[in-house]
């Protein structure tokens, strides 16, 4: 193993620890205490948290703005895949040609759309005011992590610069607005024992909310 890979390694350790104390804690601190009387399901309401609440019709941030969220979803989707890649690069799993120019493909797209929704962060005003500097460093780490992704896809000898650019990522991960890819399901779940509790979810009509 090389001296990158393995710096890339000891860094994915020191992230995967202080998340997994993260994890141990929301865990330890257990459900919300809610003082009212139960009205609804609360089984029923956090799985329709992570499921039908999750719909872009049900989400007035989304519906009015499909474009942004369909680019997030995209984006989200190419950080899962280049999270994934980055075992197979690390332990030199070949990837064949035909799946290999898919994935160079999809990373295009994805990383072009962190590129939009940073470009957007920075020239809407209302957007700046609700921005702050770790708003910008976790959009720009991420979207680099992906497009240097695809290089070392099409040219090996880039890999030094792909593992120490992942090895930044894993170091700031849990330390800035990227740990909520652990906090987002927990707060999912509290979203769905709240409105569970008071037998607001799962919503028996259907269309926007308004």
């Amino acid at each position: 193993m090389t001296l990158y890979k393995t710096i890339s390694l000891v860094s994915f350790l020191i992230c995967f620890i202080i998340l997994t104390f993260h994890f141990l804690r929301l865990i330890r601190l257990g459900s919300p205490k809610d003082y009212s009387h139960k009205k609804g399901n609360l089984k029923a309401a956090i799985s329709y948290s992570f499921t039908g609440a999750m719909n872009p019709l049900r989400k007035e941030s989304a519906y009015l703005h499909l474009p942004t969220y369909t680019a997030g979803i995209l984006y989200h989707s190419g950080t899962f895949i280049s999270f994934a890649l980055y075992f197979l690069l690390l332990f030199n799993i070949e990837i064949a040609d035909s799946i290999k120019w898919i994935l160079i493909c999809f990373l295009t797209a994805s990383s072009l759309s962190g590129s939009g929704i940073l470009v957007k962060r920075i020239t809407l005003k209302k957007l700046r005011h609700l921005s702050n500097p770790d708003d910008y460093i976790s959009n720009l780490l991420v979207t680099v992590f992906q497009i240097f992704t695809l290089i070392v896809l099409l040219e090996e000898s880039f890999s030094p610069y792909y593992f120490i650019c992942i090895s930044l990522l894993f170091l700031y991960l849990p330390i800035g607005k990227l740990k909520h890819s652990l906090y987002y399901f927990s707060a999912r779940y509290h979203l769905g024992f709240f409105y569970g509790w008071r037998g607001i979810w799962p919503l028996k009509s259907r269309g926007h909310i308004k």
